[in-house]
């Protein structure tokens, strides 16, 4: 448009200059959080009626925006921990999950308190809804598989899948109880366009060089295609990933599809402060005979981070690695294998430890590749951490049989009281 002159030029610079600007922005600050017009759009059931203009602040909801129009979106998530064993995915019980989850959300749009016209225009034209995830790194500790291995991103696919066949299925069944959404016709369900295909519609814009995505499926999308140009859709979007920073919390799981941040941490609260440590690393570590005073010492001078510990078997540090000790090649792997099953996005935070201009360009290029929608924060380490002080009269101070006794670092004493696994013990709880 602007070379055509229907926009006035203020300023030229070459696109390298402009993305060199932008990652330095976000190795700086963390954001802006970087969104990808192209796959919004080509992919948007609702291509038909408007335009994605952005997402919401947390980067999980693509949905079209007016004068007439803000976009909204009620948001549900399935705890993941209570649909895993380590024998797998419960899927007869993911099922009834997500038809009940798909059922209140609808509800909600009814009985919603709409703070603007323009908000309740939107939602009730079109009935938006995202369900997603949360738990799933504890869904992975449960299934002792590591988030840095293509088991994860199997599960990854396979457990998104699972949500989206039956959050598509539940929103036929409302359509047939309840009719269809009034912007239905025309929209990519109502062409027996899946999220899934979508994807080939995304190849086609782009080019075949341009999209490196996996296309398998495993459950029967033929007879869904079918039910959905059938019944209808009773909401125009059923699925986005949010943070789920607070229920998650609540409910005592993992954040969304975040990696574990630390093994060990304090939160702090109004009710004072809290040693957190990984319940799933505590059982192996006591499974293993090694959950003792000294590694307690241990995991507080490492940070929580189980790696330069060195009598913890390599397939624990494997499976508790952190966020930082985890290539951002496997978050974006694991997140192309859920955004193909997904009608909106995902709010997915990138971790990249030593920061640098070429590995920020490698891994948003990875991301669109990959056919990504969205990013959240970019996350990178402090060049520098708080020194940590001997005690060498300290009785936990732990040091190993064969090594030599420090001589100017080493862990901090830590208080008898405290056990990390008192019953009695408030911190411990």
């Amino acid at each position: 448009m602007a070379r055509e002159g229907a926009l006035y030029v203020h300023k030229t610079i070459q696109a390298k200059d402009l993305w060199r600007k932008m990652l330095s922005m976000l190795f700086e600050t963390g954001h802006p959080w970087i969104t990808f017009k192209d796959s919004c759009n080509t992919r948007s059931p609702q291509q038909h009626v408007g335009t994605v203009h952005s997402s919401n602040l947390c980067t999980e909801i693509t949905l079209n925006t007016n004068k007439d129009e803000i976009a909204v979106c009620n948001l549900g998530s399935v705890n993941m921990v209570n649909h895993v064993s380590e024998n797998g995915l419960d899927r007869d019980k993911l099922r009834e999950t997500v038809h009940t989850a798909v059922r209140m959300l609808d509800n909600v749009i009814d009985i919603n308190y709409y703070s603007v016209p323009q908000a309740k225009n939107s939602n009730m034209k079109h009935r938006p809804v995202g369900l997603g995830m949360m738990g799933f790194q504890d869904s992975l500790y449960l299934q002792n598989i590591p988030y840095s291995s293509q088991d994860a991103v199997k599960f990854a696919d396979n457990s998104m899948e699972a949500i989206s066949y039956y959050a598509i299925e539940a929103s036929t069944l409302l359509a047939e109880e309840r009719g269809t959404y009034e912007t239905y016709e025309g929209s990519l369900w109502s062409q027996g366009i899946l999220p899934i295909d979508s994807l080939q519609k995304l190849r086609e814009e782009r080019g075949d060089q341009y999209l490196e995505v996996d296309y398998s499926t495993t459950l029967d999308w033929d007879s869904m295609r079918d039910r959905v140009k059938t019944s209808g859709m009773r909401n125009s979007n059923v699925m986005a990933i949010a943070p789920t920073a607070t229920i998650a919390n609540i409910t005592g799981v993992s954040q969304s599809i975040e990696p574990t941040y630390q093994n060990l941490y304090v939160k702090s609260n109004l009710s004072g402060e809290f040693t957190v440590v990984n319940p799933y690393l505590i059982k192996d570590l006591k499974e293993e005979g090694l959950w003792d005073s000294v590694m307690i010492n241990d995991l507080k001078y490492y940070d929580g981070s189980v790696q330069k510990i060195d009598r913890i078997p390599e397939r624990l540090k494997t499976l508790y690695a952190t966020a930082f000790e985890i290539s951002p090649q496997w978050l974006v792997e694991a997140a192309s294998r859920r955004q193909k099953w997904i009608d909106q996005a995902q709010s997915l935070n990138l971790y990249i430890a030593e920061a640098n201009g070429k590995k920020l360009d490698v891994t948003y290029k990875m991301a669109w590749l990959r056919g990504l929608k969205t990013t959240y924060y970019l996350r990178a380490m402090a060049a520098t951490s708080t020194e940590k002080s001997t005690v060498n009269s300290g009785t936990l101070n732990a040091v190993s049989a064969n090594a030599p006794e420090p001589a100017a670092a080493g862990p901090a004493e830590v208080p008898q009281a405290c056990s990390l696994d008192d019953p009695d013990c408030e911190a411990c709880q």
